[in-house]
């Protein structure tokens, strides 16, 4: 019994020693010895009972000052605030140091656990830690570094009744975004439809020759013809420049008796043969023959319009769309 009793002294004495130890009021370091870096974890909100926190640092100390290593965070200390314990415990620490000429790189991750939890969400911090650095030129002189705290929220695991999220505007969370990555593909995808289409379109309807496949002489001739007026003069320049497109098209002179042969060369033609010997007919009726047959209808300028537009088309490759 008298040894337990001694035993249990010794013990409280032990205690109270590191306790003095730990509580000795060493000053602050100076300005410019230490500097820190510290990555927080990556959110404030939402941790409940056995979730880890996780802060890295990056501390330089310039020499002569070093690092007492037995004042890093120790695994498996529960921390505490004015005496009462915050239910939150040191979990891991990993610590790797790197030596330079000036100065020495502490690297540090520690790992906090959560051993609490509420009805209510409720704040929660991880508690401001101090590091002890010691002059290696002047042994006595030992100062303290402060590592900041870092406040977050602690959620229950169970909510007890209705709770309205515009009371709970907490400065511990961001906004809450919706995922828009859906939205935002199907508006790339439509995008480039519309860009696709609208390229089509000028390609289609274009009137310009910088354009791929658009300075043929039917083009030319199209842009011309939209431009005449609705009289016997206009109607004959429209018939000469739809020839001279044939023929600069086919290679040669275009009549009635060689067509075939310019469609077998130019199959993309072939859909307007029909409408091509009626050409020849309004050519014929326009130039030589006033009682010619062509059944171009009575407005034969905006026939021929259509006509070279259609022709266009073909030039380009494209099919040509119904007559109108």
């Amino acid at each position: 019994m008298t040894k337990f009793i001694a035993f249990l002294i010794l013990l409280i004495a032990c205690t109270a020693n590191v306790y003095a130890l730990d509580s000795q009021p060493f000053p602050d370091v100076k300005d410019g010895v230490v500097t820190m870096q510290i990555q927080e974890p990556n959110h404030k909100a939402g941790y409940t009972v056995g979730d880890i926190l996780t802060r890295h640092l990056v501390i330089t100390i310039k020499k002569p000052y070093k690092l007492v290593p037995e004042s890093l965070p120790i695994i498996g200390y529960e921390k505490k605030y004015r005496g009462q314990p915050l239910g939150i415990n040191v979990s891991d620490m990993q610590h790797t140091e790197k030596d330079g000429s000036n100065a020495v790189i502490h690297e540090i991750t520690v790992s906090y656990q959560v051993f609490t939890n509420g009805i209510v969400a409720k704040p929660g911090a991880l508690p401001t830690e101090y590091i002890r650095l010691i002059n290696t030129t002047s042994p006595k002189e030992v100062v303290k570094f402060r590592i900041p705290s870092y406040e977050f929220v602690i959620s229950p695991l169970s909510i007890f009744g209705q709770v309205k999220i515009e009371d709970d505007m907490s400065g511990y969370h961001g906004p809450m975004l919706l995922d828009a990555s859906r939205e935002k593909n199907h508006l790339k995808i439509l995008l480039t439809i519309l860009g696709l289409g609208l390229l089509g379109l000028l390609y289609i309807l274009g009137k310009h020759a910088w354009l791929p496949r658009m300075g043929g002489p039917f083009a030319s001739a199209h842009r011309a013809i939209r431009k005449l007026p609705n009289s016997p003069e206009g109607l004959q320049v429209a018939v000469s420049r739809i020839h001279a497109s044939l023929n600069a098209t086919a290679g040669n002179s275009l009549f009635t008796s060689n067509l075939d042969a310019f469609l077998q060369n130019k199959p993309t033609f072939s859909p307007l043969k029909k409408e091509i010997e009626q050409f020849f007919g309004l050519s014929r009726q326009v130039f030589f023959e006033p009682s010619a047959k062509h059944e171009t209808g009575s407005e034969p300028l905006q026939w021929l319009t259509q006509f070279c537009r259609r022709c266009r088309d073909c030039e380009r490759g494209l099919v040509p769309d119904s007559k109108v």
